[in-house]
């Protein structure tokens, strides 16, 4: 059950108050760059542009071969994340390990490590875990979000089973989607989602929440700030326990923020 389902505060009210919503979508962003031909300045222009004249996002997240890169172009405040076991979600622990140990070594603060979907699909549970248990161990002292790839699996029970393997690991954050399939973020899996969370005595209090892919607008991102509240408390509408995997959305963000209109509302699914 939802830890609150008390009317939305003036932060997750989005008519009431967009330029609140856009100034709290901006300080929880994961800035993200993953396209295969990613370069050194690529993830220049990227670091730039997460240090805006509206204020700085969370964090970046790029591949793991330009972590070190990216950590170099940051200010401490802002984190670098990388993804790992990525886009595919492969049930190969070793490979996951070393995408996990270059993360770690290049001293960035968080891993975005793929769940491997297929062999839940498949009903390997124990595949699963062992993966999950295996990088949770190598990664230590960073923030460990496991991407579950919802719009792959769908059925709000293998979503459910996902969160709780996840939970059960060790991650620190759910995170919907790759943002590299037909079907990312959607309320419905967000809600499944924050609902294991809450309904986890050892993760309702610190455990969080990112939902990823095809969010566009302040509006879209309003949706899941308010979801997150419901379920978590307005306590956790903060980067340690709520993160938006976005770039597109960092425009109407600033746009929002520089007196403009926003994107409507469902752009993004």
């Amino acid at each position: 059950m939802p830890l609150s389902s008390a009317a939305a505060s003036p932060l997750t009210d989005w008519h009431a108050n967009p330029v609140a919503t856009a100034r709290l979508a901006l300080s929880c962003l994961d800035l993200t760059s993953l396209n295969e031909q990613d370069s050194e300045a690529d993830i220049a222009r990227l670091c730039q542009r997460a240090q805006g004249p509206f204020g700085s996002v969370a964090a970046v997240c790029v591949w793991p071969r330009l972590a070190a890169f990216a950590r170099q172009q940051l200010p401490p405040a802002i984190a670098v994340a990388a993804v790992a076991n990525f886009p595919d979600g492969s049930a190969d622990v070793e490979r996951a390990m070393r995408e996990t140990g270059v993360i770690v070594q290049s001293g960035a603060q968080e891993v975005d490590l793929v769940l491997p979907y297929a062999e839940l699909l498949a009903g390997k549970d124990a595949v699963v875990a062992r993966l999950l248990e295996a990088v949770r161990k190598a990664s230590q002292g960073l923030r460990l979000k496991v991407i579950l790839e919802t719009g792959v699996l769908v059925d709000e029970a293998l979503i459910l089973r996902a969160s709780q393997l996840s939970l059960a690991c060790g991650a620190d954050f759910l995170k919907t989607s790759t943002g590299k399939t037909a079907i990312s973020a959607t309320p419905a899996a967000a809600r499944v989602m924050l609902g294991a969370i809450a309904a986890d005595p050892a993760a309702a209090t610190h455990v969080g929440f990112k939902p990823s892919g095809g969010i566009r607008s302040v509006a879209d991102a309003a949706l899941y700030i308010a979801l997150s509240e419901e379920f978590l408390g307005a306590q956790a509408l903060t980067p340690k326990r709520f993160r938006i995997g976005a770039s597109s959305v960092l425009t109407d963000i600033e746009a929002v923020l520089a007196g403009q209109a926003s994107a409507p509302v469902g752009q993004g699914y």
